[in-house]
């Protein structure tokens, strides 16, 4: 889609949630394009000031036909020349006013959004009313199909020792733990305290390293470019690796206290591996001994299919809490029910745009005789 924005002379825009991400879309854009005369560039806030100026430079006379940023392209400063086609990776780490932002800046450019979460049909209509939705379900080529297991707390050793052999054959791991230190009111398993267990297991053999959110961001930058270096084996995270990397020589992913997550959150970090040829593993640690943490745990651990594990997670959670944080609001309706009404949901979605143009006409038509204060169409 950028490639033709530039072929029709425009400029195209792709915002990115992290700047480790942004660098990597950069490397294999310029790789990619290079060889086309297409002009690639850079925006991230870590750059320089004089880099900046540079970038804004050329935005602003066409001379990068290409911008790759993190929210560094949203802004006051960078005015484009043409934009035709603003994209925006993993939407839903951006607020819907500074999406808004950046196509804001080309005079009301065409919109490409894209999210690696799953959402049921249903909730997207709801959240993208606005807009046409596509679904890609099936895997890149040469990719295999990620192998899952549940356990409980007495698996952790026979996971350290896999992950060892893992690193042993010149791959690298996660594990999730949900807290960043230790809490008096919380048992759950922290990054501070769990790498320094996890340094002894190893004793000096697996290079162990932790990240968690509260890091400054030239820290977490750090860490996340030695990982993806390979000069570290191990990295201990909290659910800030969620999105934003892309390391295909990382076989497994562990989740401690995997029963505190949502589905579609743990699908979504199960998506950190099996990004390359070689099979890769989820490992689900289960601390809750209860049959409902067990249920909702098997669904992952038998399926891979992100949309069938989003509709499971959203008949458990409620549609405010699909993505991880309690959401205003809460999506609930006075009439209807997002769960037993679906399927009249989707109907009144597809007889929209079906009649879209014949709906817009008739609204004009009642607009113009009521006046504009009397009737809003939505």
């Amino acid at each position: 889609a950028l490639f033709v924005t530039v072929l029709s002379g425009c400029q195209g825009a792709l915002m990115v949630p992290t700047e480790v991400l942004a660098v990597q879309h950069y490397e294999d854009f310029k790789k990619l394009f290079d060889k086309h005369g297409v002009r690639v560039g850079l925006l991230t806030g870590s750059q320089t000031l004089k880099e900046k100026r540079l970038i804004y430079e050329q935005l602003k006379a066409g001379n990068i036909d290409i911008i790759i940023g993190t929210h560094a392209l949203i802004q006051e400063k960078p005015e484009y020349k043409k934009l035709g086609l603003v994209c925006t990776d993993e939407q839903h780490r951006f607020g819907v006013k500074q999406r808004e932002k950046l196509q804001e800046k080309g005079g009301n450019p065409h919109t490409l959004i894209m999210s690696a979460t799953p959402i049921p049909r249903t909730l997207a209509i709801i959240i993208y009313a606005d807009l046409d939705i596509s679904v890609v379900n099936e895997l890149p080529g040469g990719r295999k199909k990620i192998k899952n297991c549940v356990v409980g707390t007495s698996y952790r050793d026979t996971a350290y020792n896999f992950i060892y052999n893992e690193v042993k054959k010149g791959h690298q791991a996660y594990i999730i733990c949900p807290m960043v230190e230790d809490s008096e009111n919380c048992d759950m398993e922290n990054v501070t305290d769990y790498s320094e267990k996890l340094k002894g297991f190893y004793k000096g053999s697996v290079r162990v390293e932790y990240l968690h959110g509260k890091m400054p961001e030239a820290r977490k930058n750090e860490i996340l470019h030695s990982f993806m270096n390979r000069e570290i084996d191990v990295l201990v995270s909290t659910t800030v690796i969620e999105v934003g990397i892309n390391n295909q020589n990382a076989t497994v992913m562990m989740v401690e206290n995997a029963e505190r997550f949502g589905l579609a959150q743990l699908h979504q970090l199960r998506g950190r591996v099996g990004r390359g040829d070689a099979q890769s593993y989820c490992i689900f640690i289960n601390t809750k001994d209860s049959d409902e943490a067990s249920a909702r745990l098997k669904v992952l651990e038998n399926s891979n299919d992100g949309f069938y594990i989003a509709n499971e997670d959203l008949k458990l959670r409620g549609p405010g809490d699909f993505f991880g944080i309690r959401q205003s609001g809460d999506l609930l309706f006075k009439v209807a029910d997002i769960y037993k009404h679906h399927e009249m949901l989707m109907l009144a979605q597809d007889t929209v745009i079906k009649y879209a143009d014949v709906l817009e006409g008739r609204f004009e038509v009642l607009k113009s005789s009521a006046g504009d204060n009397t009737i809003t169409t939505l």
